[in-house]
């Protein structure tokens, strides 16, 4: 692996204008990272790696690198077409070092700063805050972190145990503490946060509720949501031949892990053609590979307990593509995962005073992440909608910075504390139990 390693590093051209760090959504310096782990450096390779990217380990496996770093490699230019793969080479060098990444965490600065969400948003705003010195609490609405990482990324392409890696040398020795199993805007309200002497707040609540198409059968049996498939895909009984109703890279996660479930035949369904396949081409490939099979331009408009049936569709001069009338044929399947698109919750905002949605329910941020109530934050797929992690980090760099100037600057709190001097019970020395007979 070493080896593999240093030859592709080899590759590298050391560019004087990176195109690489060009197309990197975060802007990693891919050169200096090399030429580091190239003069045996790889330790200060790590460091620049983590001090940019919290997520490195996370997103060198599932970063869209063709279309980012490898994809505005300049070998690409060349007749080989054969970038320098970088995915492989942060890889190594984020893994490797990460094992030695045991230093405890920064002095406290005296305030307490509050994450709704941990998913990639959420955890790189944690990180960089208690970096600087503040006092974290991450609350997630589930029992462990990761979001959309652990519970919508098939576990082939990102396995828990990075995930648990993470928690446990960026989140518990950083003393950044995490309340599982709570969600914000139900029993605890943004209020009671506040209430709590948390200074700011930042929410990176993800998309967990899957959006429906609004046709007939959708409440079957034998019908699962995507993100709900691929959170728990063992729970659900959809039988040997599935179909999947979307072509995104969730749609793809859904088919291949369908395939590894034991699922014989597996088959996308678009409502447009092949050009408008909206995963990434090395996702498609992968599953075409797989076993999985497509069928584009079909308009799904009823679910039946033993398939789907489709309307045809076509494509006019403007580009859009409408239903033929009349065309409707029927698929039979043992069982289907709805894998269209994804909304957010609600019950966040509902319970907040202060805070506004767009028409889309997403969260209304300016432009450093701030929401329309005071010391509330935002940023990650609870603003922008569905998007990628490393995309996610990039946005929470900004808020997180914004964050520390907003704390920086709020008046000194010189409230007294009420309590202040009160008895300290005093528990009995256990000789003094046992004597009791406790």
């Amino acid at each position: 692996m070493a080896l593999h390693v240093l030859d592709e590093a080899n590759r590298c051209l050391g560019c004087k204008k990176p195109m690489c760090q060009q197309g990197c959504p975060i802007h990693t310096n891919i050169p200096e990272v090399i030429r580091l782990l190239k003069d045996n450096h790889l330790d200060d390779a790590g460091r620049m790696l983590f001090e940019n990217n919290p997520l490195t380990t996370v997103c060198s496996l599932v970063c869209n690198h063709e279309n980012q770093c490898e994809g505005h490699c300049i070998r690409n230019r060349m007749p080989s077409h054969d970038p320098v793969h970088f995915s492989i080479i942060e890889d190594y060098i984020s893994t490797t070092y990460a094992n030695k990444m045991t230093s405890g965490p920064a002095p406290k600065n005296g305030m307490k700063a509050a994450v709704v969400g941990s998913g990639p948003a959420g955890l790189t705003v944690a990180v960089l805050l208690a970096r600087w010195g503040y006092d974290v609490t991450i609350f997630d609405a589930r029992d462990k972190i990761g979001g959309v990482m652990r519970y919508g990324i098939p576990n082939y392409r990102l396995p828990d145990s990075v995930l648990d890696d993470f928690q446990y040398r960026h989140l518990e020795l950083k003393g950044i503490h995490v309340r599982p199993n709570t969600a914000i805007g139900k029993t605890i309200t943004i209020d009671d946060l506040f209430r709590d002497g948390y200074k700011s707040v930042f929410i990176g609540a993800g998309l967990w509720k899957a959006n429906a198409m609004h046709i007939k059968g959708e409440t079957l049996g034998n019908v699962a949501f995507g993100i709900d498939y691929l959170a728990n895909s063992k729970a659900f009984q959809l039988g040997d031949d599935i179909a999947v109703i979307g072509v995104g890279n969730s749609a793809m996660d859904c088919a291949r892990t369908a395939i590894r479930n034991g699922a014989r035949h597996v088959t996308c369904y678009a409502r447009r053609d092949e050009e408008c396949i909206s995963a990434s081409e090395h996702e498609v490939r992968y599953a075409k590979l797989e076993g999985v099979g497509f069928r584009f331009c079909k308009a799904p408009v009823e679910i039946r307990e033993n398939g789907i049936i489709c309307r045809d569709t076509v494509k006019g001069e403007d580009g859009k593509f409408t239903q033929v009338e009349g065309s409707e044929t029927f698929y039979p399947h043992t069982g289907v995962i709805v894998s269209v698109s994804q909304g957010s919750e609600n019950s966040l905002v509902k319970t907040t005073t202060g805070i506004e949605t767009n028409q889309r329910g997403l969260l209304t941020v300016n432009e450093d992440g701030s929401t329309t109530r005071e010391g509330v934050f935002a940023g990650g797929d609870a603003v922008m909608g569905a998007r990628t992690v490393v995309e996610a980090v990039a946005i929470a760099k900004k808020v997180a910075a914004s964050m520390d100037a907003y704390m920086k600057a709020l008046p000194a709190d010189n409230t007294p504390d009420p309590y202040a001097g009160i008895p300290v019970f005093s528990t009995p020395p256990s000789d003094v139990l046992a004597k009791q007979g406790i």
